[in-house]
């Protein structure tokens, strides 16, 4: 009995081995790898922007916080805390100088507040404007605090209600403050103050965390004794566009185009480690490097985005 045996038809090249995706047997093209790294990048960069924002921001701002309460608390003792836009030495104030603590009981809020209201500013914590007088003295004083990124110190202004109390602590001493109302755009400030009064405007962002929508501020008069005006520099023509409502801050893009630079070279690390060494080795040594640089820069991004976010 003769056994006739089937010859086999030999395998192509093109035919894949079972069990194994064709993809696997293919090599990526040029295109398709430069594709890829592409997609790393913005993986990086987008992850590392909400890592920021939901999370590393509010521990920059507790951070900043106890620093720059340390630090105002020693000036106060000293008897050196600013009553104007200037120093002792009558230099001007740079941006992040502690100038004021802010008490608003009902909400929780104790905030060291800062010279300045640009995005970097605000980063701290609440930023005085620059054109406005302090906390206390004749005139109108302007505070600025972000609503959700970096600790949102005024997400929850909206709530207060006319007659609330509230305290700002200045080189002046204590100063108590009463809730007029709270008003959004369209709707009519206050009459003028009269000579020799003190009125206060919180101003914050409404809307969406994270996606404004406008603006909402509360005005509130001082209840306490009225101080006297510190000499300004700046005024509200002079004031520059960074240090206003919801306005962006470029003077440190150079920062960014640094930390993409460092993005883009450990990407290249990455992309020469997997063709030599393979992928798992590669994502053990190059995952924390790529959400370093990713969070570098997403922390620039951050600044590059409106001031009360």
């Amino acid at each position: 009995m003769t056994t006739t045996v089937e010859a086999r038809k030999p395998r192509t090249g093109t035919q894949p081995v079972r069990g194994l995706p064709a993809s696997r047997l293919t090599q990526l093209s040029p295109r398709d790898r430069l594709l890829q790294a592409v997609l790393v990048m913005v993986a990086a960069v987008m992850i590392g922007l909400l890592v920021n924002l939901a999370g590393l921001s509010q521990l920059q701002h507790t951070i900043a916080q106890q620093n720059l309460r340390s630090g105002f608390a020693e000036a106060l003792a000293a008897g050196t805390a600013p009553v104007s836009e200037g120093d002792v030495d009558n230099v001007l104030l740079t941006d992040g100088t502690p100038v004021a603590q802010l008490r608003i009981p009902d909400l929780g809020i104790d905030e060291t507040v800062v010279e300045g209201t640009t995005s970097g500013d605000l980063t701290a914590g609440v930023g005085h404007r620059r054109d406005s007088v302090l906390p206390g003295q004749e005139g109108v004083s302007v505070l600025l605090g972000r609503a959700s990124a970096y600790g949102g110190p005024f997400a929850r202004i909206a709530q207060l209600t006319p007659g609330a109390l509230f305290t700002v602590i200045t080189g002046q001493g204590e100063q108590q403050f009463r809730v007029l109302d709270v008003r959004y755009a369209g709707q009519n400030a206050p009459n003028v103050i009269a000579p020799g009064a003190s009125r206060l405007v919180l101003v914050s962002a409404r809307g969406w965390p994270y996606m404004p929508s406008g603006l909402v501020r509360v005005d509130a008069e001082l209840v306490s004794k009225t101080q006297p005006a510190g000499t300004r520099q700046t005024t509200p023509k002079t004031l520059p566009a960074a240090h206003r409502e919801l306005t962006v801050d470029t003077s440190t893009v150079w920062m960014l185009v640094f930390a993409l630079q460092f993005l883009v070279v450990a990407e290249l690390g990455a992309v020469w480690s997997w063709r030599r060494f393979g992928g798992a080795r590669t994502w053990v040594v190059f995952t924390p490097v790529l959400l370093l640089s990713g969070l570098l820069v997403a922390d620039q991004v951050t600044r590059l985005l409106p001031n009360l976010i």
